[in-house]
């Protein structure tokens, strides 16, 4: 049972297509996948709690998603993160890792690294600083 909990790997992104691509591809990977479309609705959802590994994508609708990491934080809630994104910039990366993320992918990314990625966030102590960015 605390494998399932651990393999649970909720997506925060508003492209409906972005979150359908996820889901299909953590599904053929065996992970169980919940997909929201704002960091409002993930805060709010009762997978919070139970989630291993959060894929944020770095600009969403509302708040971004390193503000949804800065309020995952300040909840005392950290969860290993993953974030996705056409709009990086040096500076954003830096803060995402330096904040605990444990990559800052760039669109559009291969299927290995963001499996890497998860597996290492899987790993990945929550709240410790991060590392990967491609």
């Amino acid at each position: 049972m605390a494998e399932q909990v651990r393999q649970l790997i909720c997506v925060v992104d508003d492209d409906e297509c972005v979150r359908e691509a996820m889901t299909s591809l953590l599904k053929a990977h065996g992970f169980t996948c919940r997909c929201f479309s704002s960091g409002s609705e993930f805060l709010d959802s009762p997978d919070l709690g139970q989630t291993g590994c959060l894929i944020l994508d770095l600009c969403l609708s509302g708040m971004s998603g390193l503000e949804l990491q800065r309020r995952l934080a300040a909840r005392n809630h950290p969860i290993p993160s993953i974030f996705i994104t056409s709009h990086g910039t040096p500076e954003t990366r830096e803060e995402a890792l330096r904040a605990g993320a444990v990559a800052f992918l760039s669109k559009p990314f291969s299927e290995d690294a963001l499996l890497n990625s998860i597996r290492q966030a899987l790993d990945h102590p929550a709240g410790a600083p991060g590392g990967n960015s491609r």
